[in-house]
């Protein structure tokens, strides 16, 4: 089991996908489909009850992946417990997850570069979220919870 972390736009799930083309039986679960809104983060408490623990046990993990369009919880999505699992997000290495894998990778890359891909995918009206929102509760949780500091591998995210 393998946590990619990093702020919003470093290139987590490019990472994932990569290690996913390259590796076969991997399955990539992204902390984006446990975001709750009125939170304003992934509830990173629901990735270790549905997918992490029942893993751990050698079982199936099941969680309803949430629907950023209609902002519900939408279909069930099964992880199995074999081949590589990969938990990708923002909150990944969060100190109650942080333990439960084998390898621990922090994405790292600058304000900028970050605003400017997260603006690339969600268009410019979503630019007061990410700079009033998004950023500033991602830079709360590098500086409070320091997921970098545990990773085995820190990757530059500008390559």
């Amino acid at each position: 089991m393998v946590g990619i972390d990093g702020l919003g736009g470093a290139g987590k799930s490019t990472a994932a996908n990569s290690i996913k083309e390259s590796i076969p039986e991997t399955t990539v679960v992204q902390m984006d489909d446990f975001y709750v809104p009125e939170l304003k983060r992934a509830d990173w408490d629901r990735v270790y009850e549905q997918v992490i623990a029942p893993l751990k046990n050698n079982s199936v993990g099941s969680y309803q992946r949430f629907n950023w369009d209609t902002k519900k919880l939408a279909e069930w999505r099964d992880v199995k417990p074999k081949g590589v699992v990969i938990i990708e997000g923002v909150y990944a290495l969060h100190g109650k997850l942080r333990g439960a894998y084998d390898y621990k990778v922090w994405v790292e890359a600058p304000y900028e570069v970050r605003l400017q891909r997260g603006l690339g995918r969600d268009g410019e009206g979503a630019r007061s979220q990410w700079v009033n929102e998004w950023m500033p509760k991602e830079e709360e949780y590098k500086e409070t919870q320091k997921p970098h500091e545990f990773a085995d591998l820190i990757i530059d995210g500008t390559k």
